[in-house]
């Protein structure tokens, strides 16, 4: 399905959904991020995606990490919470969500790139070469903070 995100667009569609999503900040030990080309909007961007009925949000990051790029992880710690209402996805559905996105650190336990029908590719980034990719602000905001070092998390 694809997607379109509007971020302090005036001309953006309405919202007419929200959905508890969740990304994953996981670094190998070298500290290169794991990142996926995205097949809905062809962004890179960092692993993650919507909460389910009967998971705790744990187990969201776990099984979407999983999913979308093979590995397996850890939860070790929230960097931030993201629920900016100028920040919407437009599905090609009609579909129309506003952004609501809680940002994790996660630990490399397990597992091998393997890429999904949400992700063309998996990839370990040095950090340096982040700014080379095509990745959404607000996505690049997510990753400015997970890699911040920065105790609190961000409340936005």
């Amino acid at each position: 399905m694809a997607r379109t995100d509007y971020i302090d667009d005036p001309d953006a569609p309405k919202a007419n959904s929200v959905v508890p999503s969740v990304v994953a900040i996981v670094q190998d030990d070298a500290g290169r991020v794991l990142m996926i080309h995205k097949t809905d909007n062809n962004l890179w961007a960092l692993p993650g995606g919507g909460h389910e009925i009967g998971e705790s949000v744990s187990d969201t990051v776990v099984r979407e990490v999983k999913e979308e790029t093979g590995y397996d992880v850890e939860v070790v710690g929230i960097t931030g919470t993201y629920t900016n209402p100028r920040h919407v996805m437009a599905y090609d559905d009609g579909e129309v969500r506003q952004q609501f996105s809680i940002a994790f650190r996660a630990r490399l336990v397990g597992g091998e790139a393997t890429p999904s029908t949400e992700s063309r590719e998996v990839r370990w980034i040095a950090p340096k070469d982040l700014e080379n990719l095509d990745i959404h602000p607000s996505m690049r905001m997510r990753i400015r903070h997970g890699l911040s070092g920065r105790e609190a998390p961000f409340i936005g």
